[in-house]
Parts: C-alpha cells; structure tokens; sequence
C-alpha cells in the first residue's frame, strides 16, 4: 500500500490544529489558536474555545489543503482527536471529522491526543525512526504525563501523572500571582532570564521518601503554587520589593526538577536508555537545557520533536492514524464521543471489528 494521505483534527482544548500527512511525511501544520480570547479571563473558558473552533475550522481545513497543495477527494483517512481534553471543544472537532469521512466516503480514525503527541516524533524530517520502548514525558497545561511506550500504536502504558495542577497551569497561576500576564510559560521563561534558580528553595511535589512509595512517578504542582504565594505574602507583609526574576527562577527550577529527576527515574527503573519530550511546555528552555544536561550524564538519549509539532497540532493526530493504518489497524466506527478522560492505554477508540462492529482497542 502506498503511504496514505491523512487529513488530522486536534480540538482538545484552545488551538484548532489540522495537519495533512503522507505517511510519516509532514504537509501542512495549520494551527488556529484562541489564547489571545482567553487572555482577558488569565486561562482558558471551556465555551469560548468551543465557540472559536466552530469559526476557526473550515478557514484552517482551508489553509492545510492549500499548503499541502492536495483537494479533500484525495484523502484517503481522516483523523480526529477523540481525547482526553475539554468536552465541547472535542465535541467540535468530532463533529466535523465525522461529517468530513462521511461526505468523502473515507475511513475515519478517533486517537487519543497524548499518544498523539509522542507521534509527533515520527514526522521529524530526516530524524532517526524512533526506538521502541522508550519514555515519554508530556508536559502541557492540562496534562504531565509519564508514559511507558513499548509500541506506538498498540502497547502505550501510564507511568504517572499529575495528582492536581499540571506543570502548565502551575506557570499559569504563578504568572498571575506575580502580575504577568498569560499564558504564564513563556512569560515565567522571560521573567526567569535575569533571576537566581537558587534563590529560593522551593518544595518539589511528591519528592520525598514517603511520597515515592505511592507516587514515584506522579506529580503534583499545587503545593508549590502555593509555596510561591505565602512566599510572597510574608515578603510583601515585611516591606520587602518582591524580586519577581528570581521568584521566576526558583519556582521554574522546582518544576523542572521534579520533572527531569521522576522522567530519568522511570528511564532507570525500566532499564530504559531513550526519554522523548513533548508538549507545549517543553517549549521552556529551561527544561530542555536540564533535561539534555542531565539526561547526557545518565546515558540516556533525549528526543524533542520541532517545537511546532510539541504544541497541540492537527499534524500529529493524522501521523498517529497514519501509523495505524500502516499497522493494519481498521477505521473507526461513527459510534463514539467525546471522552474528556480517556486513558492513554486506549491508542484508538472505537475500531471496527471483523464483522464491521465496534470494538475499543487500546
């Protein structure tokens, strides 16, 4: 079979993302993003997103099939994010991939969106095909995940994952309480340029011996939230100037920290030697530097797809059902929804079975 043209949807929560693919080759990343929307109420509102995806879809769909230079009867599958993400804004999304596979008479996919993202990978231009098993950490604002990847499109396990805040929305909480503005990663990233990581000491979430019993490969950035605002209440209360770099810093050097050490210990433990990063929040330089640094003295190899295919993207949900089909996995029935909390372990959803049926693979 000849490498199949795929068409991918990503809603999951404020970027309309649509790529095109030919089989692991990338030909369009299109990506609309409502933050500037969300912006004025310091994160993202579930309805505003997915109102912004309803008139941001066909412009985009638009767009990609115009950079991919391709027409929409030339496809031959179209991929839609199924979840985890916000309800309504995959809701959207689902909506039109369903509509679209119909009017085409084309095979539909329905891919969960954190598998999504270590696809990502495979669409690197010129790279080295990635390595089975290896580690994933995702880092985004809704997710930070830990995965175990033994096979992309059929054995996906979970680590761990955030237990309240993701590293994302921690930026984001931050951000506000030092008065910057959002979305907080890239505005903690400048703030924390001219600052001291060492500072002050932070608390890294479920870091210490008690907390690896039950939580060795979990994460949980609420605390630290916290720890950052009593820490600058007692400074206010004192009279002091709040030294918003090196707050900035400190609070990214705890994040980073608790990231790369729990990502490199799962490398460890599962004898491991290949971590790949993705997510928007591996975007923070930071992180990247901590993470190759460290990384280079464990003997583990690190992986970091382009920074525009780390963020959410229409691209790496139709590499995904790319790689399915090449599998010889079969198109996805029209009987499924919305799922804001499916599970990595479910790699497609709603497979056909033998007989034409629904059946859930993970």
């Amino acid at each position: 079979m000849t490498e199949p043209l795929v068409l991918g949807i990503e809603t999951s929560c404020d970027e309309t993302g649509i790529g095109i693919v030919r089989g692991r080759t990338l030909l369009s990343n299109t990506i609309a993003s409502s933050m500037d929307e969300h912006a004025r109420y310091g994160g993202v509102v579930p309805e505003v997103a997915a109102r912004a995806h309803l008139e941001a879809l066909q412009p985009a769909i638009e767009r990609a099939l115009a950079e991919a230079r391709v027409r929409l009867q030339d496809l031959d599958a179209v991929a839609v994010t199924s979840g985890p993400g916000l309800a309504g804004a995959l809701m959207v999304g689902i909506g039109a991939a369903k509509g679209l596979a119909v009017s085409l008479g084309t095979p539909l996919y329905a891919v969960n969106h954190l598998v999504g993202h270590i696809a990502a990978d495979i669409l690197t231009p010129d790279s080295v095909p990635l390595e089975y098993p290896t580690i994933a950490l995702l880092v985004s604002g809704g997710h930070t995940s830990l995965l175990h990847v033994r096979d992309l499109t059929t054995d996906v396990e979970l680590l761990g994952e955030t237990v309240d805040d993701a590293a994302g929305e921690a930026f984001d909480k931050v951000a506000r309480i030092l008065g910057l503005p959002y979305p907080g990663g890239p505005e903690i990233d400048r703030a924390a340029a001219g600052g001291d990581p060492d500072a002050i000491r932070f608390p890294r979430g479920l870091s210490r011996a008690s907390d690896l019993e039950k939580h060795r490969y979990d994460f949980s950035f609420s605390g630290l939230k916290t720890a950052v605002a009593r820490w600058i209440e007692r400074e206010e209360a004192a009279g002091n100037p709040i030294p918003v770099a090196d707050v900035a810093a400190s609070f990214r050097e705890a994040v980073v920290d608790v990231l790369v050490t729990k990502a490199l210990a799962a490398c460890a433990d599962r004898g491991v030697p290949r971590l790949l990063l993705g997510g928007g929040v591996i975007a923070n330089r930071r992180l990247r530097e901590v993470a190759l640094a460290r990384a280079a003295e464990a003997g583990v190899t690190v992986r970091i797809p382009p920074l525009s295919l780390c963020t959410d993207n229409g691209a790496m949900i139709a590499g995904l059902a790319a790689e399915l089909i090449a599998s010889g996995r079969r198109p996805s029935t029209l009987a499924f929804g919305a799922d804001s909390t499916l599970p990595v372990t479910e790699i497609q959803v709603a497979e056909r079975d033998g007989a034409g049926g629904e059946t859930e693979v993970g």
